[in-house]
């Protein structure tokens, strides 16, 4: 049975409580309930995770779907090195940003999910996952064979290899041999 890739999960899992908490948050704010600062601390955390969760990360094994457009931000998730790629790292800021969720109606479901993410990174963690960049495959074209840049001479269908006729250059090597006796027909 294969291995199961942690981070993988917690990626969807932390991209999706960052959309429910600035949802949340976004609702807390335009009700203006009591406590709208914790809701306008879940829109900014909420948008802060998903542009760290939305790049995915490559796969160990198989291929790796990136999702559209994730490049930039890929590029500016990477340029911070080892506090983005270590997963302990994103474990306990998911765990400390989803504290001040916890005290808003509107913003409790995306807390525990994003709660709920951070101890699947650490789960990854603990196993030795570290989120890697997808990066864009540089396609290398292959050599053209021999075969392909000399092509067959004569149609298809070609006898075997030994019952080919010899080529012009050796005249004696070219001699063909009939096999069959010919002689003139006695009418």
């Amino acid at each position: 049975m294969g291995k199961i890739e942690w981070a993988m999960w917690a990626n969807e899992q932390a991209l999706a409580s960052g959309l429910i908490l600035l949802t949340g948050g976004i609702v807390g704010v335009a009700g203006q309930f009591r406590g709208w600062q914790f809701a306008a601390y879940g829109v900014a955390a909420g948008v802060f995770v998903c542009l760290l969760e939305y790049p995915r990360s490559k796969r160990n094994k198989g291929t790796s779907v990136e999702r559209t457009g994730q490049y930039c931000f890929t590029v500016c998730v990477k340029s911070f090195g080892p506090l983005t790629r270590n997963y302990y790292v994103r474990a306990f800021l998911h765990a400390a940003l989803c504290v001040p969720g916890g005290f808003m109606l509107a913003t409790v479901l995306g807390c525990v999910c994003l709660g709920i993410s951070s101890l699947i990174y650490l789960a990854a963690a603990i196993r030795g996952e570290q989120w890697e960049p997808i990066l864009p495959r540089v396609e290398t074209r292959k050599a053209v064979g021999e075969s392909i840049k000399n092509p067959p001479q004569n149609p298809p269908p070609r006898p075997p290899q030994e019952m080919r006729r010899k080529r012009a250059e050796d005249l004696e090597g070219a001699a063909y041999t009939n096999p069959m006796s010919v002689t003139a027909n006695e009418h």
